[in-house]
């Protein structure tokens, strides 16, 4: 069964080619695209959708307030930035309101798929420039936080997770399968006490779970 996806990008052009690209009807269909993210939480409960794909800076209201609109009612849907904005503010404050990715618009067609595909897998991607900004903005020179018990093999599968791997990635870079890095993160999400990737990121970074050098 596809997941429900809603687009809310203004530029019409790019809103139909995400249209194309992402209603496979295998991994996604897209039940509705929008100009804007007016009455956001409305057209999620109409559509039912499951995960929404936000552009940040369109009319009425920007995508940074909508996604905050939208997890305030229905946390349960996975809201991915996709967006040109790579500044601090808009991110931080992106992910600060709930947002489960950040991705630029110059990721390449493949690897947004790929990407949402994670996202609703519990991953939570980010366009590698965005995950230096989020490394560089929570780096403090402390050491290493070790109260939570992880093994080596977990806080490896937790610094790539942080870095914005996907998990296909971060099973190359282990030399283990997809399944084997969801256990690990299955595991880390427990010992943390958070219940998403994007949650695991936030915590790992706050708390310096993992070295960033």
């Amino acid at each position: 069964m596809p997941y429900k996806l809603i687009i809310f990008e203004d530029n019409a052009r790019l809103r139909q080619s995400l249209e194309l690209l992402l209603n496979d009807e295998r991994t996604f269909r897209v039940v509705r695209s929008y100009p804007d993210c007016r009455d956001a939480v409305k057209k999620i409960e109409d559509t039912g959708a499951e995960l929404a794909v936000m552009d940040i800076d369109m009319p009425g209201i920007t995508g940074v307030e909508g996604v905050k609109q939208i997890k305030a009612v229905y946390p349960e849907v996975k809201v991915v930035m996709h967006t040109v904005f790579d500044d601090d503010t808009r991110i931080f404050d992106s992910l600060c309101n709930g947002a489960d990715g950040y991705l630029l618009k110059n990721t390449p067609p493949m690897q947004l798929a790929q990407s949402l595909e994670e996202v609703m897998k519990g991953g939570a991607p980010m366009s590698p420039f965005v995950a230096q900004k989020v490394f560089q903005f929570f780096r403090q020179k402390t050491e290493l936080n070790e109260e939570y018990n992880l093994t080596k093999r977990e806080k490896e599968v937790l610094e790539l997770l942080v870095k914005g791997n996907s998990y296909k990635m971060i099973a190359n870079n282990c030399g283990v399968s997809i399944d084997t890095v969801k256990r690990h993160l299955q595991n880390i999400y427990h010992k943390l006490h958070v219940n998403c990737g994007t949650e695991a990121v936030a915590k790992a970074l706050q708390h310096k779970i993992v070295r960033l050098d």
